[in-house]
């Protein structure tokens, strides 16, 4: 089973949980933060991407890497609550890193920047 199945499956859950499909805030931690909107979906991937860096100063200082593996865990999986509630999916993310391949993370940024100064009046 490959990693792309099981993110599909979670993004199948977290779409189950979005009010049009019947997904109850009383009852789902999703629909919850769905209901509550991007403010509180976004606060949390906030939450979760410092934790990913205390988890990674931790290691560096003697503390237990296999943190990070948990705490990434949970910024991935707000993220795709965010990615559910713009209508995207973790494979529009993995096309993105595919379309990515082979390019120096140089290169990527200084196009991005490129574009970004065209679009600028």
């Amino acid at each position: 089973m490959s990693s792309n199945d099981s993110l599909a499956r979670l993004a199948a859950v977290i779409e189950s949980r979005k009010a049009v499909n019947g997904g109850d805030p009383d009852r789902s931690y999703v629909a919850r933060l769905l209901h509550k909107g991007p403010d509180a979906f976004l606060k949390k991937i906030g939450e979760e991407a410092t934790e990913v860096v205390m988890a990674a100063k931790d290691a560096d200082h003697g503390g237990d890497p296999a943190r990070i593996t948990g705490e990434v865990a949970d910024l991935w999986f707000h993220c795709m609550v965010a990615l559910a509630h713009y209508g995207l999916t973790p494979a529009d993310v993995v096309a993105e890193l595919e379309r990515r391949e082979g390019t120096s993370g140089i290169e990527e940024k200084a196009l991005r920047k490129a574009i970004h100064r065209e679009g600028q009046p």
